[in-house]
């Protein structure tokens, strides 16, 4: 699978961007809900282990995951207990580790294999696009934190197919019903190439950058942070809201939260 691929060198990517930081900024909060380094790599080793685990040992996803729910401190809590102090360097390798080991087996699944999950089935496409946008995601506060513009490839453009495919998933989280059709999406992807969506129209549009629609539905930024242009009320209501990610309803950042930091030396 490409996506498999895809998943790997957007990780390898971040993995580079850590080898040249202080030991000392792991642990520093971001300004995502505060989580330091050490969080984002727990969470992404720790998801991507259950990821491999839903191909190649499903009774051992099932126990983690009834363990999870009936741990005290939820998910983060078990998370964080299930690499017992393991930080910094060390914590960065073995996430490293952990994720080319699950790239390599998503590489050599069926697409369209169905896994299970915490939630509906997937197929094992849609299960390594996941971890892909997590990594992609969660890399930001990492890219924010350490001062440093991420250079994207055209690579994103499953997160924008996963933006495309979630559009009804971020009203039914709600509980609400679309407002109607998705708007239609002119976006400028990384290589320059013009990616569309949806049926063309001129009132209800969304245009501008595919890692600003990236960043808006992952909610790593406030539309208002981005570069993109909003027409019609569909279109701006979505963009209020969007997530293309699964779990309960969750609200984007304010205008001007996240941020590239200025790194004084």
């Amino acid at each position: 699978m490409q996506q498999a691929e895809d998943f790997r060198v957007e990780s390898q990517a971040l993995y580079e961007l850590l080898q040249a930081a202080k030991p000392a900024t792991y642990a520093e909060p971001t300004l995502f809900k505060s989580w330091t380094i050490n969080t984002v790599l727990e969470h992404l080793c720790f998801w991507n282990e259950m990821a491999s685990l839903q191909v190649t040992d499903e009774a051992e996803l099932i126990a983690r995951m009834t363990a999870i729910a009936k741990h005290s401190g939820g998910m983060r809590g078990f998370e964080h207990d299930y690499f017992a102090g393991l930080s910094g360097p060390a914590l960065r390798d073995k996430w490293h580790a952990q994720m080319e080991a699950t790239a390599q087996i998503y590489a050599n699944a069926d697409p369209k294999q169905r896994l299970k999950w915490a939630g509906p089935d997937m197929s094992a496409r849609s299960s390594i696009t996941a971890r892909l946008m997590e990594t992609w995601a969660h890399g930001q506060e990492v890219y924010d934190h350490l001062g440093q513009v991420r250079e994207n490839k055209d690579r994103i453009r499953n997160i924008v197919i996963l933006g495309v495919n979630t559009y009804g998933w971020t009203y039914k989280t709600r509980k609400e019903i679309p407002p109607g059709p998705m708007p239609h999406l002119r976006l400028t992807a990384p290589s320059g190439m013009l990616w569309t969506y949806g049926e063309e129209s001129t009132t209800e549009l969304i245009e501008g950058s595919a890692e600003g629609f990236c960043q808006t539905v992952t909610q790593t930024r406030n539309v208002a942070d981005t570069d993109l242009k909003l027409t019609g009320p569909i279109a701006n209501d979505w963009m209020s809201k969007a997530q293309c990610f699964a779990g309960a309803p969750e609200t984007p950042p304010l205008a001007g939260a996240r941020y590239i930091r200025t790194i004084t030396k």
